[in-house]
């Protein structure tokens, strides 16, 4: 599949003012002052192809938004090239804006004193869609997104979560090739994140449309994106794909045991601690009534020999396996970074 977003070595630096201490420096700050360079992004090279799903990572100030913006044609990078949906986003902003959809958490594209029906129309006209496909998209979307008792309320008076539906239904009002999302569920309760990550899973499905999203939560990126590309100090610093950063990165799997109702559960944590051999790398790490938590290092044991282990020694009623979260893979990446630049961990 061909490309439909390419960096080659793109960078962007921000002249800051240095801070000189003393009166004599606040002195010369205000009538002479002297400028440093900060690289926010360092020569990235980023290929995704058509219909892929991208979580671009990192901590506050590792460079991600800079990045968005200038894949969105809002900045202009220091040095490199980039190419989106054909375009190169800051010499064709206004071509790719038919190409692209934007939603940032924090930042919205609703008009904050017109109800949302009013806005879409706005976006029909702007994006000069034909009013008959206008029409049909615009009653699936709110049918798909359920949006039909919010569509004449005011924005201003919409709670967080409505507001982000509408949000993410306009930026596919004229049929987006890519979709950026910044911070899409920042703030939502666990119900209303959980539909728009469906919604946005639906129209890549259905549509292929491209995302290329941005979170500081790691269910967004578990449950939307196939990739993961992690930034820090302005250069990717991981790109892989999910499965395989939670394969290697962290060899761990965490296993929920609930005994049947007729064990002994503190006999039974008695003999796992004191007397049955379970296999080596296998601990419990957490016990409450008949639910045990074990955890199992696949670099020393396999599941195999981890869940023979079990059935021998218990008798159970319900068993899970859960792969590490992201979070922690994330965190992992991050501490492996310092250890190799000789920071603290």
């Amino acid at each position: 599949m061909a490309a439909v977003l390419e960096t080659r070595g793109l960078s962007k630096a921000f002249r800051v003012k240095r801070k000189e201490a003393g009166l004599k420096g606040s002195v010369r700050a205000l009538f002479a002052p002297a400028w440093t360079e900060k690289t926010a992004v360092d020569r990235i090279d980023l290929s995704v192809e058509a219909g892929e799903t991208v979580a671009l990572l990192g901590p506050n100030g590792a460079g991600k938004s800079t990045t968005i913006k200038m894949l969105t044609g809002i900045l202009h990078p220091t040095t490199g090239a980039a190419t989106v949906a054909g375009y190169t986003p800051w010499k064709d902003r206004g071509r790719l804006a038919y190409r692209i959809g934007t939603v940032f958490g924090q930042k919205s594209q609703l008009w904050y004193h017109l109800p949302p029906i009013d806005t879409f129309e706005l976006i029909s006209r702007v994006y000069e869609l034909n009013r008959q496909d206008y029409a049909q998209r615009r009653d699936r979307l709110i049918e798909r997104f359920e949006l039909g008792p919010y569509l004449t309320t005011p924005v201003r008076k919409l709670s967080l979560g409505e507001r982000m539906r509408c949000e993410i239904a306009a930026s596919f009002l004229h049929r987006p090739q890519i979709l950026f999302l910044d911070e899409p569920t920042i703030g939502l309760d666990v119900v209303v994140k959980e539909r728009i990550r469906d919604l946005i899973r639906e129209r890549n499905r259905e549509e292929g449309t491209t995302v290329f999203l941005t979170s500081h939560d790691a269910g967004d990126i578990e449950k939307l994106c196939s990739r993961v590309v992690v930034i820090h100090h302005g250069g990717i610093l991981v790109d892989e794909p999910v499965v395989r950063l939670k394969r290697e990165l962290l060899n761990r799997k965490t296993v929920q045991v609930t005994l049947a109702e007729d064990e002994d559960a503190a006999a039974a944590a008695g003999r796992c601690a004191a007397s049955i051999p379970l296999p080596d790398g296998v601990e419990i790490s957490a016990h409450e009534g008949r639910r045990f938590t074990l955890t199992a290092d696949l670099k020393r044991t396999d599941m195999q020999q981890v869940l023979g282990a079990i059935m021998r020694t218990w008798r159970i009623d319900d068993l899970t396996v859960e792969d590490p979260s992201l979070e922690e893979i994330i965190k992992h990446i991050y501490g492996m970074d310092r250890t190799k630049a000789g920071d603290e961990p």
